[in-house]
């Protein structure tokens, strides 16, 4: 199985045969390309043109991220898979505000559904969300009527917003407060992590999508405009809650990170190199773990959900299959 590599220490990437070579002040590190789906750059790394296109034939993405850990840039091989009828049929769905707006709902309902499974999981277990669960419930209940993308990303902000004042309940630690959702830079430590934690999955997804006959440039319910990709963050709505956050209750509640895992620079806080390899950690079991997936009759990895969500929506614009955002069994 292929995995994802991290580099945190700076150093020189490079060709050396038929594999990668990671050199460092204290020795050289060789990385067999068979073994990796993707590479994500946290320290100073170099490299040269040979070593893409040695890595753009072996279909390796390469995801940069600056030094307060956030991403900031991908290196995207040639498409081996793209198909220009699919862009066209992508193309289509974005032009056409009827086909646009049905399809940006479904994202946008996939993760109301998921936050709803999160907060009811919590409230069964002694969290009182009674209160948000009803609020979430009735700003739910204008999305059917909606004809606007801006106004339908305001609903699916305000739910957002109703969720997160459930963290707070959910942790009930002291130490890690939310407060109100703050970015560019966090303003908290819990805050740092919901943003360190969403950078990660587009572009988990966007390397997902690499994989696949579709376009990342062209998405539904976030705009198509000069942004280099957007259908990634369409599709990492829906998993948001149920991997992201998820993971944050998981490293909060077990008390696998702590306040020594922060650090306050340039106006904000944020994880050190100890507290991002510790989410990563946590982040690569999360994409392991296999759940029983119903229409399959077997069990399906989260990674491997992220990829399969793309497929329904291929299916969906070639008219095949309508498409329908997955949500969590629990």
């Amino acid at each position: 199985m292929k995995k994802t590599i991290y580099l945190f220490n700076s150093g020189i990437l490079q060709r050396k045969d038929n594999t990668i070579c990671f050199e460092l002040e204290e020795g050289k590190k060789y990385l067999p390309v068979e073994n990796i789906k993707e590479i994500m750059v946290f320290g100073e790394v170099d490299l040269n043109k040979r070593f893409l296109e040695f890595i753009s034939s072996k279909e390796i993405l390469i995801h940069f991220f600056n030094h307060y850990g956030y991403y900031s840039g991908s290196f995207y091989p040639r498409e081996h898979y793209n198909s220009g009828y699919m862009i066209l049929k992508q193309a289509e769905f974005y032009s056409n505000e009827v086909k646009r707006i049905e399809l940006a709902k479904k994202f946008v309902l996939g993760a109301i559904q998921n936050i709803q499974k999160v907060l009811s999981y919590y409230n069964s277990r002694g969290k009182d969300l009674s209160e948000i669960i009803e609020s979430i419930d009735n700003l739910k209940s204008s999305l059917p009527n909606c004809a606007d993308t801006n106004v339908l990303m305001s609903i699916e902000g305000n739910i957002r917003d109703k969720y997160y004042d459930a963290f707070d309940i959910i942790l009930n630690n002291p130490d890690f407060k939310f407060e109100k959702r703050t970015r560019r830079p966090p303003q908290n430590k819990l805050n740092s992590l919901i943003s360190f934690g969403n950078s990660l999955l587009y572009t988990k997804v966007l390397s997902e999508i690499y994989k696949t006959h579709l376009d990342p440039r062209i998405g539904f319910l976030h705009t198509t405009n000069f942004r280099r990709f957007s259908l990634n963050l369409d599709v990492a709505e829906i998993f948001k809650p149920i991997i992201v956050d998820r993971i944050i209750f998981t490293l909060i509640n077990k008390n696998i990170l702590k306040n020594t895992h922060f650090e306050k620079k340039s106006g904000g806080i944020f994880l050190n190199d100890k507290g991002r390899e510790l989410f990563l950690k946590e982040l690569e079991e999360r994409e392991k773990t296999t759940i029983d997936h119903k229409k399959l009759g077997r069990k399906v990895s989260y990674r491997r959900l992220i990829r399969m969500e793309l497929y329904k929506l291929e299916k969906h614009l070639i008219g095949e299959e309508e498409y329908e955002p997955y949500v969590s069994g629990w």
